[in-house]
């Protein structure tokens, strides 16, 4: 097996080790292996102690199922890996993937909506995935039920991505066990989490962010108000991208999202020709920008006195990760590096739209 894989595997199975973290460790120190060697040190830094790293055999086991599912991982800044989902600040370090590979080159739209979506509206949904589809677009979804599936079957003949919650070998919900073993053979799955995991609650937010950060735009076919469709839409927007959302009658409940979306700003759309002119332009640049956002290695800095400043800055009430540097004074690197320190050190909680807070 690829060492560097299994020290990724590692990294990211790491207690206290989130995606964020995970980067910074790579993009500091130039490879998962020296980011392992480093963590005893920064957590002692941090005046706290340090998670324990996985071990090689749970790596090693983790990529012998993988390969067994007939499955591949794509690591962050390396080949395949997908340009717009490397543009996230809290893009997945490794994501294990079964299918069509191609369909990852080729231009992609989200489209989510509810579980308990009308007739009507998974029948548009189908017909919209359809279109897209044809015109060139791979369409992504979640694999739940309602407009999920809809936008999926619409899509299947023409590429499709499903963003799954759990690990690849998991069937959820058990009634898309046909569709998500037809999707692995003519389209593409994508997990975040290792094999064997069954989804959580708490998992959905995080498969939520790979769809969006997927797609140029993402459109909200019918949601209610406070729907994970709707946190997959706001984590699109915080990401740059279009957010879209077809108009629903308001004495429907189950429109009331996408209607509240629109008023919001969200752009009403009701044909694939309306979505691709909305995308076209953004499409065009996002993969530059994660070009250039791809890791880095930069400078080891160690100040004890930056550490204890920004220590100092942190309380329990989450704040931008700028606004620390702004008021400390200090480098961008130098804040970062004592943020590492306390995060390994188990003292630093970090928050959506790039917060943090001392625990």
């Amino acid at each position: 097996m690829i060492p560097d894989l299994i020290d990724r595997i590692r990294l990211i199975r790491t207690p206290r080790i989130g995606p964020v973290t995970s980067r910074q460790l790579i993009a500091r120190f130039g490879s998962a292996g020296a980011a392992i060697e480093a963590i005893p040190d920064l957590a002692r830094r941090g005046r706290g102690r340090a998670p324990v790293v996985a071990g090689p055999h749970i790596a090693e086991a983790e990529a012998e199922r993988v390969a067994r599912l007939g499955g591949h991982y794509l690591a962050l800044g390396q080949g395949l890996y997908p340009r717009l989902l490397a543009a996230l600040d809290d893009a997945p370090p490794l994501i294990t993937v079964k299918g069509d590979l191609k369909l990852l080159d080729r231009p992609a739209i989200a489209m989510v909506g509810a579980r308990n979506a009308s007739a009507a509206a998974c029948r548009f949904a189908r017909g919209l995935a359809n279109d897209l589809g044809h015109a060139g677009q791979a369409v992504v979804s979640g694999l739940a039920r309602g407009i999920d599936s809809a936008a999926h079957d619409g899509s299947l003949a023409t590429g499709t991505i499903a963003v799954i919650a759990g690990g690849l070998d998991i069937i959820y919900p058990p009634e898309n066990e046909a569709r998500q073993a037809d999707i692995a053979e003519r389209g593409l799955l994508v997990a975040e989490m290792p094999p064997g995991t069954e989804p959580r609650a708490r998992h959905f937010p995080y498969r939520n962010r790979i769809i969006a950060g997927l797609a140029a735009g993402t459109v909200v076919v019918e949601a209610a108000p406070r729907s994970g469709s709707l946190i997959t839409a706001r984590l699109a927007a915080e990401a740059g991208r279009e957010v879209m959302a077809i108009p629903g009658s308001p004495l429907d409940p189950r429109a009331r999202g996408c209607n509240q979306l629109i008023r919001d700003g969200a752009t009403l759309v009701q044909s694939a020709e309306e979505v691709l002119e909305t995308v076209g332009s953004l499409d065009d640049r996002m993969p530059r920008v994660a070009e250039e956002r791809a890791p880095s290695p930069e400078p080891i800095m160690s100040d004890r006195q930056a550490t204890d400043e920004v220590e100092r800055l942190l309380g329990p009430v989450a704040v931008a990760v700028d606004e620390v540097v702004r008021q400390s004074g200090l480098s961008p690197a130098q804040v970062q590096l004592a943020l590492l320190e306390l995060d390994l050190a188990g003292r630093l909680d970090r928050h959506a739209g790039g917060k943090v807070s001392l625990r």
